[in-house]
């Protein structure tokens, strides 16, 4: 109940309403703690109370109080002595009457009863209930009259039925109990009767009985039949429509506030006439409006005073249109603006009571205390009465009463009870102490203090005992106490205070505010197009608050997830194996926790190959075209996206289907174009996404006419094989191309440019045919054409062939060879002439051979023959790869189709001197402390006079992978042994040794050797070994090394390094690396290779070098070759001692001056 307290010294004010005590928790509180309280009526009958007389009769009537109040009844404004009545109970503990009228006339307990409630406090009363007994009278006997109308004519039936209580329900059926069938042109009237708009033959019937249903005895009632014929014999012409319901143009209507609006126009006419409805000067309330009865009846529900006004009916044939206006007045029985509600005062305060109520015609209002008018109430000079308003002024203790307030006008009536209860009582907290609140994040807190007092508690908070809280962001404290905090955040969480203070005393109450995380669906479920069998996965990942236990379901359709092993549910996801089409739908994931939840959705649409398209038809069939239609099969979700019509040749290739044509997936026909002397027979395939249906069932067979050959023979050719004779080849039609039996090939040549007349023949089964007897290598024209039984093809092409090749008949002129350096030469010749040729030039080979060395010493031995080929009309060619210092020979021969003409005459030449292949071996012999002993041997190949040798020498340092300073002697060409003296003991030096020609060094060959161990000992050394200082040295120098020794790895791992020796055995080849002509210098070695151990390395696993550059490559010189060389094939190698800081990548190595170059500075 919201109710107004005023201090005494303050005014009222009627627009304020107090909210923080409702009618129902005032109650509550009041009986809680046993206060006083006047009687409230809890329960009680409807105003209008029909009863069915074959039950009692119950009139309910229920109330609260303190101390419990006592019931009595009035019937038609009289006392109702129930204890006098045998019929009548009294509840116990209520006022609810049971009145047994089994054996009594129920007439005699009709009338109008009023309960009223009584305690010490005050008396509360009831409505006035009306009672009265539900009636079903019977139909009055009556002898309908037969009916006779002629068709077209407009018709009502009357139905009438007898007034009931409450009012029947009618309907019309025939003798079977068969509803009879309602349209446009019949329909039933809102007060029963049945309207023909016009009738027509099968109108025509005996039995049209109306019926009418009575709800509270659900008895039926039945009128006697009536009989309706309809004569053809001169049927009504067509005419404009006339309203039969309601009659005339206007007409009006009254409906009550909140009640339905029923509005009916029914007419007549021929054609049956269109209703439409419309409200003159606004618009039908769509939301509340609806039409029934075929537009005949229109309704608008909750009326208001809004929907008064004039509505216009219309009806429409093909002949006119007729209105009537129906004026709509709205009227309304009394209805709360603001009830009066129970006031709970403490002593001296002031309360109002305000009873606010409408209607129309305005309501009269009248107040009564305890159940009798105010006018006759014993005086209260607190109490003042202002129309719809009572104001009660510093009200004292036993001034407690219930009032009422009574509003009335002539469509009824209000009557509302409420107490005033003037209590004094200290404040008390109603909510539990230390309840514990939880929310999440974003979302608004309510922490309530429920309390109760008298005078109302004002209510105050406190967060953690200390900090006051005052209206404003982010708090508001309600009327009601409770505190509000609109958007929660983890910061507003803690111990709350609240304080109900009156002053009559104080009360104060803990709770605790949690403010959590909100649940959130990280990743959710995405949409799935899944075929038939597969599975389908739906991922649902979510992040909650952790003290908070979620709860994860799975949803299909809304509903739950079915029971088939098949769908699996993970922790935050759901697996469907082997879906099927049933398991289609929409998929949910809910994540519940106690607080709050969140979800997800998404699809899932199963998919298969299409069904097979069905109903094959071939219609419009003509002698090389027929139109193929077909009806597609299910798609399954996934739209076709063409499709693929075949056909089976029965007659040449039964068995097999092959693919015809194409059509796009919303089609279902296709105009097919056919070939001659075909058997067909028709299958369609559909596609979609997922794959190709199976093939439809085959459309019936349809056989074409034979006719002449559309096509000749493809791919015709002309080769001779052999001299001599001409091959003329060509691939065969095939039956189906053949158009018609007696299939054959006409093939005619004649020589080009020099026959006017074309030779033929015609040839069947077969797929060539050999000219005989004609010139070596001529060119012809050919063409083959196709014939059967009914004709020849199409004038055939020309093509032009040769007749068959012959070896070539001379050899090349005028051969001549140019050298170019030690490994390269270049042939030159004169071409043939073509028609030496005889057949189609290939090109020419070039046949060449390694006679001997110009050394004196060495032995004449002759070498396998070497081949070039060089295509096409070429008239030189280079020889890479030759061996210096050597004489050659070589011949040319001219190639065709056929083979190799004759050699030309053979021409010898001389290679130049190079440089020499390295060393054979570089041996150590001895090894003394300060003394080593070299021996070697000469290279294998010198490629020209051998001048002499070349020795380098390099010591290692403390055995680490640096190298010392170059020391380079030099030797003649006899020379095989020296012995180096001078050298420091048990030291490891690494050698180089190459061999030289007038040309320059060759490659190097590398070895490495120690000098012996000094281990002579002066007899008076102290062993230092046994020194305290210095084993610690050693340990320090040890430390060193060892960081020496990781910082050298890392370095090492940093870039791919090989010591030089194991990049020499790596390259044997003496072309490879020889030494620089310009200069006689040592090869170059990149500094990298000083980093690695002199012992114990690898060469790269590949043992590829860098190699110099050439422009002579094997591809430049014929189809024999593919690698590359120098023009004498050498290859500048470079030796380092000196260490440098360059990144070495892959086999490129930065260039660095030669230790030699080095050397030869100081000269």
């Amino acid at each position: 109940f919201g109710l107004l307290l005023l201090p005494k010294s303050s005014r009222w004010q009627n627009d304020v309403l107090s909210d923080r005590q409702s009618t129902h928790s005032a109650l509550l509180k009041i009986l809680h703690f046993g206060l006083p309280q006047p009687p409230t009526i809890t329960l009680q009958s409807p105003k209008d109370y029909i009863f069915d007389p074959r039950e009692n009769i119950v009139i309910h009537c229920e109330a609260k109080g303190k101390p419990q109040p006592s019931f009595s009844w009035t019937r038609n404004g009289s006392h109702f002595d129930v204890e006098k009545d045998s019929k009548v109970l009294m509840k116990p503990g209520s006022g609810t009457l049971v009145i047994d009228i089994s054996q009594e006339k129920a007439e005699a307990y009709e009338g109008t009863y009023q309960c009223t409630a009584h305690n010490e406090h005050g008396t509360a009363v009831s409505n006035n209930i009306v009672i009265r007994q539900s009636r079903s009278p019977l139909w009055s006997k009556e002898r309908n009259e037969a009916i006779v109308v002629q068709k077209g004519v407009s018709l009502v039936l009357q139905c009438r039925p007898p007034a009931g209580l409450p009012p029947p329900v009618i309907f019309w059926m025939d003798n079977n109990f068969q509803r009879l069938p309602l349209d446009k042109r019949v329909s039933q009237a809102l007060n029963g009767d049945l309207y023909f708009s016009n009738v027509l033959p099968e109108d025509t019937r005996s039995d049209y009985i109306c019926y009418a249903r009575f709800p509270h005895t659900q008895t039926i009632q039945q009128k006697q039949p009536i009989s309706v014929t309809v004569l053809d014999s001169s049927p009504d012409g067509e005419r404009r429509p006339g309203f039969m319901l309601p009659l005339g143009t206007t007409s009006t209507q009254m409906v009550l506030r909140g009640e339905t609006l029923e509005l009916e126009c029914i007419a007549d006419g021929l054609p049956t006439p269109d209703i439409s409805w419309q409200k003159d000067g606004g618009e039908l309330p769509s939301s509340r409006t609806s039409f029934h009865n075929f537009k005949k009846t229109l309704k608008i529900s909750d009326v208001n005073e809004a929907d008064g006004g004039a509505y216009r009916c219309t009806a429409t044939n093909n002949l006119g249109t007729v209105h009537h206006i129906i004026k709509v007045t709205v009227n309304a029985a009394p209805f709360w603006v603001s009830a009066p509600r129970n006031l709970i005062l403490a002593p001296n305060e002031t309360g109002i009571l305000m009873c606010r109520v409408s209607g129309e015609p305005k309501p009269q209002i009248s107040w009564f205390v305890n159940g009798v008018p105010i006018e006759n109430a014993p005086e209260d000079h607190s109490r003042k009465v202002d129309d719809d308003t009572v104001i009660l002024s510093s009200v004292q203790s036993g001034s407690s009463a219930v009032y009422q307030c009574n509003a009335s006008n002539a469509f009824g009536y209000l009557m509302a009870n409420a107490f005033v209860s003037v209590l004094a009582e200290p404040p008390r907290v109603l909510t539990p102490p230390n309840r514990v609140y939880q929310v999440i994040t974003n979302n608004p807190a309510l922490l309530h203090c429920a309390s109760f007092g008298s005078p109302i508690p004002t209510i105050t908070w406190f967060k953690d005992s200390q900090i006051s809280i005052k209206n404003g962001d982010p708090y508001v404290i309600r009327e009601d106490g409770t505190l509000e905090i609109h958007v929660a955040q983890p910061l507003n969480s803690g111990k709350y205070t609240c304080i109900a203070t009156n002053n009559l005393g104080i009360k104060e109450n803990h709770v605790f505010l949690e403010v959590k995380e909100p649940t959130r669906i990280l990743k959710q479920p995405e949409y799935k197009v899944v075929q038939r069998g597969m599975s389908a996965v739906f991922e649902c990942k979510v992040k909650h608050d952790p003290s908070l236990h979620p709860t994860m379901t799975w949803l299909k359709d809304k509903g739950e997830l079915p029971d088939d092993e098949r769908f699996e549910v993970g922790t935050d996801s759901l697996i469907i194996k082997d879906v099927t089409d049933e398991d289609e739908g929409t998929y949910t994931c809910i994540m519940n926790t106690t607080l709050d939840q969140d979800s997800a959705s998404a699809m899932l649409t199963v998919v298969e190959k299409p069904d097979p398209p069905t109903d094959l038809e071939l219609t419009d069939q003509t002698e090389r075209t027929v139109q193929l239609t077909w009806t597609p099969g299910d798609e399954h979700n996934s739209p076709t996206q063409k499709f693929l019509i075949q056909y089976e040749d029965l007659l040449h290739e039964p068995g097999v289907w092959i693919n015809l044509t194409e059509v796009a997936g919303t089609s279902t026909t296709a105009q097919l174009n056919l070939s001659p002397y075909v058997y067909y027979s028709f299958r369609v395939r559909a596609l979609n996404n997922v794959g190709y249906s199976e093939p439809s069932q085959p459309s019936r067979q349809y056989r074409t006419n034979p006719a002449a050959p559309d096509e000749n023979p493809s791919d015709v050719h002309g080769v001779g094989l052999e001299p001599g004779n001409l091959v003329i080849s060509w691939t065969p039609l095939t039956g189906f191309q053949s158009n018609g039996p007696g299939l054959e090939y006409k093939v005619q040549w004649r020589q080009k440019d020099v026959e006017e007349n074309w030779s033929s023949k015609n040839v069947a089964n077969v797929s060539q045919y050999v000219v005989s007897g004609t010139p070596t290598y001529v060119p012809y024209e050919i063409k083959v054409q196709a014939l059967n039984d009914y004709g020849s093809g199409p004038d055939p092409e020309v093509v032009i062939g040769y007749s068959g090749e012959d070896l070539p008949l001379s050899a090349p002129d005028s051969v001549r060879v140019m050298v170019h350096s030690s490994t390269l030469a270049e042939v030159h010749w004169e071409p043939v002439a073509f028609p030496s040729v005889r057949g189609k030039l290939q090109g020419y080979k070039v046949y060449y051979r390694r006679e001997r060395g110009l050394h004196e010493t060495e032995k004449e031995t002759k070498e396998e023959e070497q081949v070039l080929s060089f295509s096409g009309n070429r008239s030189e060619g280079r020889l890479p790869g030759l061996q210096p210092y050597s004489v050659y020979s070589v011949f040319v021969k001219v190639l065709n189709s056929k083979g190799e003409g004759p050699p030309s005459p053979s021409k010898t030449f001389e290679t130049p001197e190079g440089v020499p292949e390295q060393p054979s071996f570089l041996n150590v012999v001895n090894h003394g402390m300060d003394s080593l002993t070299l021996e070697w041997g000469p290279p294998t190949n010198n490629n020209g006079r051998l001048a002499g040798y070349t020795l380098g020498y390099q010591p290692g340092i403390n055995y680490t992978s640096e190298l010392g300073p170059v020391k380079v002697m030099t030797f003649l060409a006899n020379e095989t042994t020296v012995t180096l003296g001078n050298l420091n003991a048990s030291m490891l030096y690494k050698f180089y040794l190459s061999a030289r020609t007038i040309k320059g060094p060759g490659p190097n060959i590398t070895q490495e050797a120690s000098t012996a161990m000094d281990t002579t000992v002066p007899s008076r050394q102290v062993d230092i070994a046994t020194q305290g200082w210095f084993i610690g040295l050693m340990c320090a120098i040890a430390l060193l090394i060892l960081v020496l020794l990781i910082v050298c790895f890392i370095k090492r791992n940093k870039g791919g390094k090989y010591p030089v020796k194991e990049k020499e055995d790596a390259h044997q080849d003496p072309e490879i690396q020889p030494m620089k002509e310009d200069d006689g210098t040592f090869g170059e070695y990149s500094d990298t290779e000083d980093h690695k151990p002199l012992k114990g390395s690898r060469t790269p696993s590949n043992g590829t070098v860098r190699r110099d550059e050439s422009d002579d490559s094997l591809v430049d010189y014929g189809e024999g070759g593919d690698g590359q060389f120098n023009e004498d094939g050498s290859f500048i190698g470079q030796y380092s001692g000196k260490k440098e800081k360059d990144t070495h990548e892959g086999n490129e190595s930065s260039e660095a001056p030669s230790p030699v170059n080095a050397m030869n500075s100081f000269v």
